[in-house]
């Protein structure tokens, strides 16, 4: 596992006093505003980047970082990912997981066929959703006990109750 979990990204200017437009993948979205502090990429390494200030702005969220004071400050900070130290994340209950673990994991049906590796995830209405990338990609629903079997983060694997033509 990685030491570094990426939590958003920097994806526009908001006024002209340094603000920036973060989507963030936490949940909830203002969660992001809660860690310190937070890390920019920095072209192959991370920087620690202190929040000045930082709140939900319609559906997104938008963040004022320390020594960025105006507009053009700012615009260096466009496409920057945001992360921080796995250590600075909290703790988890039996049976959960972020979803930062469960990607790249080995995903196969219970009955040994190699479906890919996990690609992403993502949210729905009903319930999170993967995306398999393997000989082709296949969309499985995350559904712990149902769908998902077992889950060895060690191991790299996934076992999945799922027909492996659909």
């Amino acid at each position: 596992m990685s030491a570094w979990v990426v939590l958003g990204r920097i994806t526009g200017l908001y006024g002209v006093q340094g603000w920036v437009k973060v989507f963030s993948y936490t949940e909830p979205r203002a969660g992001i505003i809660g860690y310190d502090p937070l890390y920019l990429d920095g072209q192959g390494d991370w920087r620690p980047c202190r929040i000045e200030e930082g709140r939900l702005q319609g559906k997104g969220v938008i963040i004022k970082f320390a020594g960025y004071d105006d507009r053009d400050a700012a615009t260096a900070l466009l496409g920057r990912d945001i992360a921080v130290r796995r250590e600075q994340l909290a703790p988890l209950n039996a049976g959960e997981y972020y979803w930062s673990d469960l990607e790249g994991l080995r995903v196969m049906t219970v009955g040994g066929v190699v479906l890919g590796v996990v690609e992403r995830l993502f949210e729905t209405g009903a319930n999170d959703v993967m995306v398999v990338a393997g000989e082709r990609e296949r969309l499985i629903p995350f559904i712990a006990g149902d769908v998902i079997v077992e889950i060895d983060l060690t191991g790299g694997v996934m076992r999945v109750d799922w027909d492996p033509d659909f």
